[in-house]
């Protein structure tokens, strides 16, 4: 933060098909810009960022931090914005700071879930899964259980009766959820930006950062063309 004002954030996220761009003063959002689901992150993200920045009257070296979802998501997806959020932090200075994308996500959980799963589609009629709690209404979320890749069939026989379900995993899944568990509404389940600010302004205020040489997209096993690779070898 430069002085009495509120430091000034980009955020990208681009864990899932459809990826976006913010800018933010401080908690409030400025502007948000969809990418494109037909077209590549790659070709979409560096000209979001360079409108949403002009538009403002911002120059890249105005920015304080890049707050970045680092996953689990799409492989090709969560490069182009890491990468893209290290060479921003390492060419203006600006802090960097990675967010779950899943935290981000149980954040957008209605306030009478108090038992949440986030998953997302991991192939192989397999999912990335992961538990979150929070201790009453309104309560902060805190994760109950480490990320893991699971068959579909095996995990979700054991969700508990009353939990709540989330993430971009369902879109996919839904129809094999157990008929005890509630699903979250459609428009809540992929990260949005506004979830990623809070989490990323409060560690920024905390002092928190992240090294741009050792930050790494969250995955917890090799992409399908890595795999193919490693059998051909």
């Amino acid at each position: 933060m430069t002085g009495s004002r509120a430091p000034r954030l980009l955020i990208l996220e681009t864990s899932t098909q459809a990826g976006q761009v913010a800018l933010a003063e401080g908690g409030s959002l400025l502007g948000v810009r969809r990418l494109d689901e037909a077209r590549r992150h790659a070709r979409d993200l560096a000209p979001a960022v360079r409108d949403l920045l002009g538009g403002h009257g911002w120059r890249p070296r105005d920015l304080d931090a890049v707050i970045v979802g680092r996953g689990p998501g799409s492989y090709t997806g969560l490069r182009v914005g890491i990468m893209s959020a290290k060479a921003l932090a390492y060419a203006t200075g600006c802090v960097l700071l990675a967010v779950d994308s899943f935290a981000a996500i149980a954040r957008q959980a209605p306030p009478e879930a108090l038992n949440l799963h986030v998953v997302a589609d991991a192939q192989q009629n397999k999912v990335y899964l992961q538990g979150f709690r929070r201790d009453g209404l309104g309560g902060e979320w805190a994760a109950a259980s480490a990320l893991a890749i699971e068959p579909v069939a095996e995990c979700f026989p054991r969700l508990a009766e009353g939990a709540w379900v989330t993430g971009p995993g369902l879109h996919r899944h839904q129809a094999q959820l157990p008929a005890s568990v509630h699903a979250v509404a459609p428009e809540q389940r992929e990260p949005r930006p506004e979830s990623l600010l809070q989490i990323g302004l409060a560690r920024y205020l905390r002092g928190e950062r992240d090294d741009a040489w050792a930050m790494e997209p969250l995955y917890l096993r090799p992409s399908s063309a890595e795999e193919q690779w490693d059998r051909r070898r």
